[in-house]
């Protein structure tokens, strides 16, 4: 039975729209084969350096989910479909909210791609992520929730049309993202409209993509705007023209002139972004089954528009298996909002509301599109005097006018309001049936044809056109109008601007290197703005000040990024320093942001009288009197001074009206001024912007309750759905309640959750318990808090990963209150340790003197010693403890093998400890290829092979260091055979290392690293078994490749050279490694500013590599003792260096 057979229907569908029934919004039950990923860790994981998609990959507050199974169930999820007579779309919330399918009816066309299985792959951000259908990705690519519930909430509008949202609270910045997917009766387009909100005090960079799958195949092409003359890579370091390519882009060669807009001409995985910030549309073309999508959106708002595709080589396949069993490739056709780039982030500022809409329809019969809106998309082919128009339109246009005409310089008569006057044309019919029309230039030349049609989405219009001589081509123009004369699509062909390439992005200079304080700032800027894991904002601006200690805008910028981490004195240092600038010789500054920033970081500090005082400064500015405004109301709330709080938070909606948060704050207010059918009111009015609004459904049922409607108690179990069993959406509300001073709120909504939670309806987290206790205190009620105090102590941390500023008052106290609470100090350090490294070490040593027993304090402190404080020996004995106490749990060996490798611990005793665990080492594939990766080190390479080609290993994404370790070993094999001179048995290793085993999961790579390496090898074996014609060809393959950046295949490179004779040509060579070797150990670790993902070496094995390279050159060179010492530096720092073991002492077995 084919897997699309298993995928059934569990539950009848019920319609939930009854007054317009042409469009249907139903739930129900998708049974759907699924490969099983293993649980989310309880492990925390804390920022290491790791890159991915070009942004630092911060993993924490999410638990990772990055085990993955060959365990495949049919399992059932939750799908909430919408339906009309053009379309149906289904969504699975419980899967990120992502569309699962989107179906043309009349056709049949999937113009998403439709996956017929759920197999994850370790793409996502925090692991586990599916192929297919739409994913959003927000403020990040891809964003963390991707494959975890999200919330969802469906509703009915006036005009018939119905709406299915879906949304969160995104735990990272604490903005909340929402998009609501809507059709409407007579229409086969897709609305989406999309918001951020911005809830916290502080400005964040963020994106915005909408990433649709399209199933791909040999007659897919991309459909960028006539217009586009440029592409560019992720961070834009390189370009290529479109749609024919020139250049060597991605590394696949593509000068011979290739036309990149096909999927078929793209061996390797690749990325493309249009340059282009002038059209509205792009969109995709099957042109085998002649259908296919196209997206429209306001260019201003959403210029992105980018596609992705594996490539259709081996590494291509290679992800079409992991990602899918019967589905077949596909290519993302991304449209970013706020954003033009991967990584490219802008800023969004504090209470601002971004919202904006997309539009995409399926497409038939057109060939192609030049051009399209939201009404319709046209197509004009001109080939060898004959145009054949096509259009298909997004709803029923009866009496439409399809016109060709003659534009002047660009422009047509009837674009300007001339009449048509001349029309000449014959009519004939073509052997399929389709009108063939002769048309040639009247007098005045101005229409060459105009038919009056009815069109529609099932309905596509073409006709093919014979021009006469006298026709100038490059002067035509196409064109629909409704029946009423209103143009809904039109194109004209322009001739290519022939715009240079733009400039590619140079990575940021060392601050020193940078002559002014405008080019520092603004560097800084845009290393804050793009998330840049290579680099650190803070020493461009503090470059400025060590040059001018009182400059404005740096000390603004170092104040507020220190704000963002919580460092409240330094900010507040910072900022009056900036104010101290502006405000010399009595000035108020022309803009408040330095203000604000120091309000908020004084508020913070509860130095509240402070605070107002600077908020009032800061709302004389325009910019800053919404988010002002809020900071004022809630002090004023905390002083139950609900009329200043009515007027401040006024202030606040005369600025921003959307602001949600003050629309919140202001429903509270008008709750406390004892006006709750206006708080009711407003809260309604909320809702209806974000359906999703979890803190305007508290207020709408607080203010219910205090009137005496009765059916407060209905919406109380309807927030409860609507929260489900996401604690993080009740920790936002209830945190929101608290810092507005209303904590008989907080401790009313707060036991009622432990109320659910005791009858199995919700989850609680440790931090919960917490919170209550602290809102009891704050209330009076001290023997109550002490009782609640005591059971947050009891309650267990595990999952827990307290992420919000607000929480670090409560956990201190906790502390202060019960001084036996280990678990209080364990979560505050885990809150304060991506932002504040020393003190997380202080209060987990603090929890770990309470508490000696448990492990993830030892294993916290032990990555805190070793990123931090550069203490490797502490590190070791910490995650030493912490195996003792746990050693079930596969993440700490890998961990405790790290410090072993960046302490140059032996092989022996790393080794031996992996091996004595081996069990639960194996349940994790980094772990366990740590432990094969010892074994070929130590001479145990057949046992490293068994290992390798009996498991099934998964990769993240950008990473195949599995299978430079299935190398090693066969190499390694090979060479111990090879030294006993068993050469055809050491040749069949050597061959072994080329292939890519399934298991591995990694493709073939069209420029394989270390083919030189292994070709190199083959010719040896070849030379031992006296064929030295298979030993040239193998040589002559090991010379092939064109890189040239120094490394261990250049070596071989070089030495292949030289058996063929070519020995002038290797010494260069030899020369770069022993240079490149000496460069990295005096200039150390350059950041790879445009790498998309990637991990952090230790600095032996980078030290290590450096000696290596340097060894290899000294050998090459014929300078053995040099060579030898190298070699032997590089086994000092990094014992476990197989090439230098090689080097140094015959393989032994």
């Amino acid at each position: 039975m084919k897997t699309r057979a298993l995928f059934t229907l569990l539950a009848s569908a019920c319609s939930c729209f009854a007054t317009a029934p042409a469009v249907h919004l139903y739930e129900t039950n998708l049974v759907i084969p699924t490969y099983l990923a293993a649980p989310p860790s309880p492990v925390p994981r804390f920022y290491e350096g790791r890159t991915y998609q070009g942004a630092k990959a911060t993993f924490y507050p999410y638990p990772v989910q990055d085990v993955l199974t060959d365990v495949k169930t049919n399992q059932s999820y939750k799908a909430l479909f919408l339906e009309n007579q053009y379309l149906q779309i289904s969504v699975l919330p419980e899967l990120g909210g992502r569309i699962f399918s989107a179906t043309d009816k009349g056709n049949g066309y999937d113009f998403f791609y439709r996956q017929h299985v759920i197999k994850p792959a370790l793409i996502g951000m925090l692991g586990a992520w599916i192929s297919g259908g739409v994913e959003w990705n927000v403020p990040h690519h891809h964003r963390a929730s991707s494959f975890m519930p999200v919330d969802c909430i469906t509703t009915t509008n006036a005009d018939g049309s119905a709406t299915l949202w879906v949304g969160e609270i995104e735990l990272r910045h604490r903005m909340k993202w929402l998009v609501g997917l809507t059709l409407y009766p007579d229409r086969s387009y897709l609305e989406l409209t999309c918001k951020v909100f911005n809830r916290t005090p502080f400005s964040h960079p963020m994106l915005f993509w909408i990433n649709p799958a399209v199933h791909a195949n040999t007659n897919y092409q991309v459909l960028f705007p006539p217009g586009t003359e440029w592409t560019t890579q992720h961070s834009k370091p390189e370009f290529a023209s479109w749609p024919v390519a020139r250049q060597v882009y991605g590394g696949t060669d593509y000068t011979r002139g290739v036309d990149i807009s096909w999927w078929k001409n793209h061996p390797s995985p690749v990325s493309f972004f249009a340059w282009n910030y002038e059209d509205d549309w792009f969109g995709g073309y099957d042109h085998g089954r002649q259908a296919g999508v196209v997206h429209w959106a306001d260019h201003h708002v959403v210029p992105g528009k980018k596609f992705f595709e594996w490539g259709n080589g081996t590494e291509g396949e290679m992800w079409t298996k992991i990602l899918t069993d019967d589905d077949g490739p596909y290519l993302e056709l991304m449209a970013g909002a706020w954003s033009d780039n991967q990584p490219d982030y802008s800023w969004i500022q504090p209470g601002e509301t971004r919202e904006w809409k997309h539009w995409w329809y399926p497409i038939r019969n057109l060939g192609g599109v030049k051009a399209a809106t939201r009404d319709a998309a046209v197509n004009l082919e001109v080939t060898d005097r004959t145009a054949k128009i096509a259009v298909n339109a997004t709803k029923e246009f009866k009496g439409a006018k399809v016109r060709l005409e003659l534009g002047s310089a660009g422009v047509s008569p009837a674009a300007v309001g001339a009449p048509p006057t001349a029309l000449n044309k014959s009519v004939a019919t073509k052997p399929n049936g389709e009108d063939a029309v002769r048309a040639h230039a009247g007098p005045v030349r101005s229409l060459l044809f105009d038919q009056t049609v009815d069109l529609g989405p099932a309905k596509p219009f073409t006709v093919t056109i014979m021009l006469e001589n006298d026709v100038p081509l490059d002067s035509l123009r196409v064109l629909l109008r409704d029946s009423e004369g209103k143009e809904l699509v039109a194109f004209q062909p322009a001739k290519p601007k022939g715009a240079p390439m733009p400039q590619p992005v140079q990575r940021p200079k060392p601050p020193k290197d940078y002559a002014t304080a405008d080019e520092l700032y603004f560097t800084g800027q845009r290393i804050e703005q793009l998330y840049s894991p290579s680099f650190e904002a803070a020493p461009y601006y503090e470059e400025i000040l060590r040059r001018d200690p009182g400059d404005y805008r740096a000390n603004t910028a170092l104040g507020i990024l220190l704000g963002r981490q919580w460092r409240w004195t330094e900010a507040e240092k910072h900022l009056r320093a900036a104010l101290e600038r502006a405000t010399a010789n009595y000035i108020r500054p022309g803009e408040g942001e330095a203000l604000y920033y120091l309000g908020v970081v004084l508020k913070a500090q509860g130095k509240f009288d402070a605070a107002y005082d600077v908020f009032q400064r800061a709302m004389w500015s325009p910019t800053w009197q919404s988010a002002g405004g809020c900071e004022l109301a809630e002090i004023d709330l905390q002083r139950h001074d609900f009329p200043g709080a009515l007027q401040h938070i006024d202030l606040a909606l005369t600025a921003a009206y959307k602001n949600a948060r003050a629309r919140n704050l202001k429903a509270a207010i008008l709750r406390k001024l004892g006006q709750p059918e206006a708080a009711e009111q407003l809260a309604d009015e909320t809702l209806g912007a974000d359906p999703l609004n979890v803190r305007a459904a508290s207020e709408r049922i607080l203010a219910q309750r205090q009137r005496g409607a009765p059916e407060w108690r209905e919406n109380v179990a309807q927030l409860r759905r609507l929260m489900g069993r996401n604690p993080q959406a009740f920790l936002e509300n209830t945190i929101d309640l608290g810092n507005a001073g209303q904590w008989s709120e907080v401790i009313e909504i707060m036991r009622d959750q432990v109320a659910s939670a005791e009858l199995g309806s919700t989850t609680i987290v440790a931090t919960e318990p917490y919170l209550l206790a602290s809102a009891l205190e704050r209330s009076g009620r001290a023997d109550e808090a002490a009782q609640q105090y005591a059971v947050a102590a009891r309650t267990p941390p595990n999952f827990c990963f307290p992420s919000r500023f607000e929480e670090e008052p409560i956990l201190r106290r906790a502390m202060e209150v019960n001084a036996r609470d280990a678990n209080a100090a364990y979560l505050l350090g885990c809150l304060l340790y991506d932002n504040q490294p020393e003190n997380a070490i202080r209060v987990w040593e603090e929890s770990r003197r309470r508490d000696n027993s448990f492990a993830l304090v030892h294993r916290n402190l032990a990555l805190a010693y070793a990123q931090h404080e550069k203490n490797i020996a502490k590190a070791i004995a910490s995650l030493e403890k912490t195996v003792e106490l746990d050693p079930k749990e596969p993440r700490f060996f890998y961990e405790l093998d790290v410090q072993y490798e960046a302490g140059g611990a032996p092989v022996v005793q790393r080794l031996e400890m992996l091996m004595r665990h081996h069990d639960t080492v194996s349940e994790r594939d980094d772990a366990l290829t740590r432990e094969i990766g010892l074994l070929t080190v130590a001479g145990q390479a057949d046992r490293a092979l068994a290992l390798l080609r009996g498991r099934h290993f998964r990769n993240w994404e950008g990473s195949s260091q599995i299978h430079s370790v299935y190398v090693d070993a066969c190499l390694a094999h090979g060479q111990h055979l090879f030294a006993g001179k068993k050469y055809r048995e050491a040749l069949r290793e050597y061959e072994a290392a080329l292939e890519y085993p399934a298991n591995l999961e990694v493709g073939r790579a069209r420029r394989a690293p270390r083919t030189a390496q292994i070709q190199y090898h083959i010719g040896a074996a070849h030379e031992g078994l006296g064929d030295a014609a298979q030993a040239k060809a193998a040589f002559e393959k090991a010379v092939a490749g064109r890189d040239r950046s120094p490394s261990e295949s250049q070596y071989y490179h070089a030495l292949a050279l030289q058996k063929l004779g070519r020995a002038d040509e290797a010494k260069p060579i030899f020369e770069r490694l022993v240079k490149a070797g000496q460069e990295q150990l005096t200039k150390g670790e350059t950041a790879d500013y445009f790498a998309k993902f990637g991990e952090k070496q230790s600095e032996r094995v980078r030290k290590a590599h450096a000696h290596y390279l340097t060894g290899l050159g000294h050998h090459g060179l014929g300078q053995p003792s040099e060579a030898e010492a190298r070699f032997r530096q590089a086994l000092e720092q990094h014992p476990a260096h197989l090439g230098a073991k090689m080097h140094v002492t015959p393989s032994r077995q």
